[in-house]
């Protein structure tokens, strides 16, 4: 039996059973689709086409060499896996009969394929049941896995999570997963920092579809600048991962994937409106035709805002947003791909209004080299600009270009990425820098061995900053299949934060940066203990970090002059604890976190982490209708590094409904802090007496939408 056709069932009747000869499978005798399949696998051989792991890892043949299709963890899997005949791999999944095209082919039809490119390894068109329990992840390990195969705590948003959900900013998606912390200084669009097991708002990595977004001169990505309705899917990644993606990956990597085309040509247009005079207008236009596709969507959003103090006015938001996608995979395998994002607009906020302006762009190209070696190299750039006008105008313009290439080697079911990355920054604006541009070169190698049961891996990476010096960074992760459902992980990484230009280079009154700072370094363990069944699953993760060489401000007491030193180190520990359930009517997920963060020389808990989070989501799905709600809590934290100013915490809910009333037609209606709860994440200080003043989010507020998708 070969795996070039979908295999054709038929049923026997005198069991009820399907027979096809190395395929059988089980009707429900109820509504007659199949609930369940036993793989028979036919000795391994070219000639068959097939061969069987000894994890049940499914894998077809290149000439001698066999590759891996599909990791199936279970003795009694209820996937089946096959490939049409445009060589996609399609799994069907036996309770539902129904099928899941992944855009993600079998490794030596993956060339290319890597973190620029992303999109197209992990995107999937399926229903929501088939891969939401154990979605495909690519950036824990340069590669596409599933979550369960992963060594690493990994938290999943698909694109349905995001449509149920309808969040108003990016940061929605975000607050109190596990292990995040999200500050604001107030709603939309208002300075968002990112907080990922404790690390600094400059200790986390954002990609987008591969493409690296943060000031070089602040050194924290523009969270609140991200549009939602361009994302078709977040990852999550916790845990330090230097050894993969560099400086700053110190907490982990938060990467988001923008909208990728289905099958045939569609398009969408979409109309919202809300509290604070929220106006929002959504369109776009895509196809995939044979092995190329395009991808052309923008959203333009204008808001009145919020009070970000009490007694203040409303400071307002607008941002219109685009993206632009073409890709084309070869017949040997490989593609080449083009991405453009940018965000651009004007946020106000106590004393000013900001324009900004990120864009990203991203080219990338992918060859089969052998059957055993694919390569792939991809550039980008990114920029980050900022006009801000008020009493203290400033101009910050950054920019970022990379060049990154990756081989991938394999040998049976082991593999090996060596890569090697140059990245240049640069700063201008009417800050004085005693320096405006550095280079950084790398070189980085992962290496996954597969033993049955038992995966282990290990990274490196050599980074050579003229800035800041030379940088060593590894990990080693050990996971182990307890039996079809139990999984352990447990691991050991290094990181480091890079001091920013502002810490290096910035001279403004009162303030000389530093040019002699070392980047902060941290040191990782963690444990992990999973279990993944037919509708739900559950995931713990026990991890310490201790990172030393804290970059601090210090100033002297009596002429206020400061800068950026290495004085402190912090100690960060915690749990973190996921489940979710999906099933044909409901989807439930929750998330509880606990994190200890403390200043090792002085005692006190890192500023602006909250201790306890707490998230919990639930939807009830019916044919045409969805109702969902979202309940989140955070404990209090201290605004900062001394412990003197404390903010309370908190708890919101929120509720939701949609409504698909005709063929391609939907509407949707949410309201967010339904109980108009009253709180702050973060404190400002009056520009004028510096008294202090808790920046406020936004109280209950409504989102009606009416939308209209078309598919040729």
């Amino acid at each position: 039996m070969s795996l070039a056709q979908p295999v054709q069932v038929r049923c026997c009747p005198r069991n009820g059973k399907q027979d096809n000869g190395n395929l059988c499978a089980t009707v429900s005798p109820r509504h007659g689709k199949v609930i369940a399949r036993e793989p028979q696998v036919p000795p391994a051989s070219p000639e068959t086409g097939l061969e069987k792991h000894p994890m049940l890892r499914w894998a077809t043949w290149v000439g001698d060499m066999p590759v891996p299709l599909f990791c199936c963890q279970s003795t009694a899997c209820p996937y089946s896996l096959f490939r049409n005949e445009n060589q996609i791999p399609v799994r069907v999944r036996a309770e539902c009969g129904a099928s899941s095209m992944f855009r993600i082919q079998c490794p030596v039809l993956l060339a290319g394929v890597s973190l620029a490119a992303l999109p197209l390894a992990v995107s999937a068109q399926s229903s929501p049941e088939s891969d939401a329990l154990d979605p495909i992840v690519v950036t824990a390990t340069l590669g596409p896995k599933t979550v369960g195969e992963s060594l690493s705590s990994v938290t999943v948003i698909e694109k349905e999570d995001i449509d149920r959900q309808q969040p108003a900013e990016f940061r929605d998606l975000l607050r109190a997963q596990p292990g995040i912390n999200v500050v604001s200084d107030g709603s939309y669009g208002k300075t968002t920092s990112v907080f990922l097991r404790g690390a600094g708002s400059s200790g986390t990595v954002l990609l987008l579809d591969g493409i690296r977004l943060r000031s070089a001169s602040a050194g924290i990505p523009p969270w609140q600048f991200l549009p939602p309705e361009l994302m078709e899917r977040v990852e999550l990644v916790r845990g330090a991962k230097s050894s993969l993606y560099g400086a700053d990956a110190v907490g982990g990597v938060i990467q988001a994937f923008t909208l990728e085309p289905e099958a045939g040509r569609q398009g969408w247009g979409e109309l919202k409106g809300g509290s604070h005079q929220t106006r929002e207008v959504t369109a776009g236009l895509a196809g995939r035709e044979g092995r190329s596709s395009f991808l052309a969507g923008g959203v333009y959003s204008d808001t009145d805002g919020t009070n970000l103090r009490a007694g203040g006015e409303d400071k307002g938001f607008r941002n219109a947003g685009g993206l632009a996608k073409l890709s084309h995979s070869f017949d040997q395998g490989g593609g080449a791909g083009l991405t453009v994002f940018q965000s651009e607009g004007n946020t106000e906020f106590e004393g000013g209004d900001t324009d900004f302006l990120i864009r990203a762009m991203g080219l990338h190209l992918g060859a089969v080299a052998s059957d055993y070696w694919r390569t792939r190299i991809q550039f980008s750039e990114a920029r980050d600009e900022q006009d801000t006008f008020g009493a203290n105008p400033s101009t910050f313009d950054t920019v970022s270009r990379s060049a990154r290439w990756e081989n991938t080697l394999t040998a049976g079911v082991h593999e090996l990425v060596l890569g090697t990355e140059v990245m240049l920054d640069e700063v201008d604006g009417t800050s004085n820098f005693t320096e405006d541009s550095r280079t950084n070169s790398a070189v980085f190698g992962q290496g996954r061995l597969n033993f049955d049961a038992t995966d282990l891996m290990l990274s490196l990476r050599l980074d050579d900053n003229e800035a800041y010096g030379k940088e060593e960074t590894g990990g080693v992760a050990f996971g182990h299949q307890l039996d079809r459902a139990h999984r352990f992980r447990l691991s050991y990484a290094t990181s480091f934060r890079a001091p920013t230009f502002n810490d290096l280079y910035l001279t403004v009154p009162f303030y000389t940066g530093n040019p002699d700072l070392d980047a902060e370094e941290g040191q990782m363990v963690e444990a992990g203990f999973s279990g993944r069944y037919d509708q739900w699953y559950w995931d713990i993760a026990l991890y310490q970090n201790d990172v030393k060489d804290l970059i601090t401000y210090v100033s002297d007491p009596v002429t206020f002059e400061g800068t950026m030193e290495n004085v402190e180190t912090a100690r960060i520990r915690g749990v973190e604890v996921s489940s979710g359930i999906e099933t044909a009517d409901w989807n439930l997920a929750a998330a509880v976190t606990y994190a200890d963060t403390e200043n090792r020389d002085t005692g006190a808990r890192l500023p602006r982490r909250a201790e306890k989070n707490l998230r919990l989501d639930i939807d009830r799905l019916f044919s045409q209708w969805s109702v969902g709600a979202s309940f989140i809590a955070e404990s209090d934290r201290y605004n900062d590094a001394a412990n003197a100013s404390l903010l309370p915490g908190y708890g919101t809910v929120d509720l939701r409904a949609a409504w698909n009333f005709q063929p391609g037609w939907s509407a949707s209606f949410k309201v967010d802090n339904v109980l108009d709860r009253r709180y702050a994440t973060s404190i400002g200080y009056d520009s004028a007496t510096f008294a202090p003043f808790d920046y406020l989010a936004a109280g209950r507020t409504f989102m009606a939408s009416v939308r209209y998708d078309f598919q040729q």
